[in-house]
């Protein structure tokens, strides 16, 4: 999540145990408390918490053999406050597709007083890149299409003088360009020598916006709950928002994630429990699009759908359920331009960061692992009830593949146990609850159960998180790792969130049981600024790889990790810009090859790698399948960029622009080594 986006209030009023309390029990059981705060910290960021990776452990992962080990062949480089990107040296980066790109022939060219249409940017690159992934062409690492999240909007920058109102009512001409500039796409790109370029008017080039009706599916699909004026019989709705993190699937799809939606809708009158507990607002929508309601051209309510005040005798009179039919998991097929997106609702509805799938084996269920970010929400993951096919890997028709998949399965939130073990806990009717009671009985049925996934979570004893967003997979041994990018209002500690007052975050992982129902976790590292107390600076960072509030996050397929930040802690942002760093778990081994966290004895393998220009946010990465280019988007630049050449510094002030940046080695190898 953009700190520029989304309110990240805490709506959790649960009393379940939160992680910082866990973690501190997980020390005391281990007898490091013994030796005082210092052999805490020495145990947690040195050989601590190892436990759980031990060879004895049947969840232990593999450690690759150290034959032919890969290695970061790049000098850290210092931190960055510059109106430009700064890349470790014998590296090339220069601009991608940034906001306002034509994608079809329909579109003007971007213009920089702000003037171009709703319709130009119907057909343009939308605003605020974040997840993303690169599909290829027939397996090519020189063409391919980037599926790509746009998650919010600027109206200062959008517009030519920012957003305006007229009494109190939007212009329908500006909100119609916002709901455009919102959403995801899909991006025809080839390199031609050593450039990548967007071909443009390509039939598989699409955007899809606020606006864009998209097939619904799973339990929701039909039911009450999600009925509307718009769509009567609950099948369809319209448009996907605010969407952050991403992932993709085994069969080749997008998954685009819905997360800051709530602001967008508006109930002046009683809230039912699930939009109370998800944040919907209750006397504007966070742009006001609803008040452009009425207006002559408004076609099939366009506008009025965003009052979700009940205002007729039945659910499809009016569009109180409206906001039912968001805050999931959007699959999209990339290849097939004739496809609408899907809305895949057994993957659970809340502020969905992002959804990455485990490792497929032959036989096995498909998994998927999702955080919810915001303060002391929860980290859930899905489990297919179908068994992993090695045909589906290249099908026929890859949007029912992932209904095979996607549409049935079990949906659990993790429990994490002070001993270094954890628990998935199943948020189905007969689940029970820890007041005595079943979720069947609180909820009614499994769609009211995902209706309300936070809710249920709450009831089952779910532990609350420093604001979980992205999840990744090792792809050498299956490792989850999740990102805690931070949470200052908690108030006490538990093992898995160890900090109070968390404003540097950390990044957790664990190893699932065969069973599906059970794991065993430990910290991998904690953000910390380098001249931090011993309780903050818990990893030994240094100022070549301090960092603060991790985010995006993902593997290359030689089990390289990146990392990227959403800084917003003083001592971090005063010394660099956003950034990313990389290291490779699997290196990180004690004398008895065991895997260990990030110390002060191995934190030179953890490499600031790229920094992003003022103001931005680094978000968004994925790679060619030959490791030889990498795409990163730079989110809400400040003033950049001026030219294609994305270290050129900007002299004198431009509209910023949301960008792509391709990065290469300058000798045409691989990435990082």
């Amino acid at each position: 999540m953009s700190r520029d986006t989304g309110d990240n209030q805490n709506r959790n009023l649960s009393a379940n145990e939160p992680m910082s309390s866990v973690l501190d029990t997980y020390l005391s059981r281990r007898s490091v408390m013994r030796g005082g705060l210092g052999a805490a910290i020495a145990m947690i960021a040195g050989t601590g918490l190892t436990g759980c990776f031990d060879s004895s452990d049947d969840n232990s992962s593999p450690t690759p053999d150290p034959v032919n080990k890969l290695a970061l062949g790049f000098t850290s480089i210092p931190g960055s406050r510059t109106d430009a990107v700064t890349i470790a040296a014998g590296y090339t980066a220069y601009v991608l597709a940034p906001w306002g790109t034509p994608l079809n022939s329909t579109a003007a060219p971007w213009k920089s007083d702000g003037t171009n249409t709703s319709t130009d940017q119907a057909n343009s690159v939308g605003m605020h890149h974040d997840g993303m992934h690169f599909f290829p062409i027939n397996g090519s690492s020189t063409e391919g299409l980037i599926a790509i999240n746009f998650e919010y909007i600027d109206q200062a920058a959008l517009h030519p003088a920012g957003a305006t109102q007229v009494n109190g009512v939007r212009p329908v001409e500006e909100v119609r360009k916002e709901i455009n500039a919102h959403g995801a796409g899909v991006i025809r790109v080839r390199k031609t020598g050593n450039r990548w370029q967007v071909v443009e008017n390509d039939p598989l080039n699409r955007r899809f916006t606020t606006a864009s009706v998209m097939n619904l599916s799973g339990p929701m699909k039909g039911t009450e709950y999600v009925k509307t004026r718009f769509s009567t019989d609950g099948s369809q709705t319209r448009g996907t928002n605010n969407n952050c993190g991403n992932g993709y699937t085994p069969w080749g799809t997008y998954l685009t994630c819905e997360e800051n939606w709530p602001g967008i809708f508006v109930n002046t009158g009683t809230r039912p429990a699930d939009q109370v507990r998800i944040g919907v607002a209750t006397s504007a929508g966070n742009y006001r699009w609803e008040t452009a309601a009425g207006d002559a051209s408004e076609v099939n309510d366009e506008f009025g759908r965003f009052n979700i005040t009940p205002s007729g005798a039945t659910n499809v009179d009016d569009y109180r359920n409206e906001a039912s039919t968001f805050g999931y998991i959007v699959e999209i097929d990339p290849y097939d331009g004739t496809t609408l997106p899907v809305k895949r609702t057994a993957l659970g509805r809340f502020r969905h960061e992002g959804c990455w799938p485990g490792l497929t084996t032959v036989g096995k269920p498909v998994v998927f692992y999702m955080g919810d970010d915001s303060q002391n929400e929860y980290l859930y993951k899905f489990v297919s009830t179908a068994l992993w096919e090695a045909a589906d890997a290249t099908p026929s028709n890859r949007l029912a593949t992932g209904a095979k998949y996607m549409d049935s399965g079990k949906l659990y939130v993790s429990r994490f146990n002070a001993d270094g073990s954890g628990d998935w806990l199943l948020l189905d009717v007969i689940t029970p609850t820890a007041d005595g009671s079943t979720l069947g009985a609180k909820f009614t049925d499994l769609p009211g159960i995902i209706l309300n996934t936070r809710g249920a979570a709450d009831a089952v004893g779910a532990t609350p998180m420093d604001r979980p967003e992205w999840t990744a997979v090792n792809p050498l041994n299956g490792d989850v790792y999740l990102t805690l990018t931070n949470n200052t209002s908690r108030t006490t500690a538990n093992a898995a969130n160890p900090r109070i007052n968390n404003r540097h975050g950390h990044i957790i992982r664990w190893h699932d049981a065969d069973s599906q129902v059970s794991f065993t976790w430990d910290i991998f590292v904690f953000g910390a600024n380098a001249a931090g107390t011993a309780d903050i600076n818990r990893s030994g960072l240094t100022e070549l790889n301090q960092f603060a509030s991790p985010d995006g996050m993902t593997f290359d397929s030689r089990g390289i990790m990146w990392i990227q930040t959403d800084n917003g802690e003083s001592t971090l942002t005063s010394y660099t810009n956003d950034q990313m760093l990389a290291v490779i778990p699997t290196n990180l081994v004690d004398a008895q090859g065991k895997q260990i966290p990030v110390n002060a004895q191995n934190q030179t393998e953890l490499r600031r790698f790229f920094v992003g220009p003022n103001g931005s946010e680094v978000t968004g990465i994925t790679f060619t399948p030959d490791n030889k280019t990498m795409f990163v988007n730079i989110q809400h630049p400040a003033n950049w960029p001026s030219t294609d050449v994305a270290t050129d510094v900007t002299v004198g002030t431009v509209r910023p622009r949301a960008s792509t940046v391709v990065i290469q080695r300058a000798d045409g190898g691989e990435l990082a080594v």
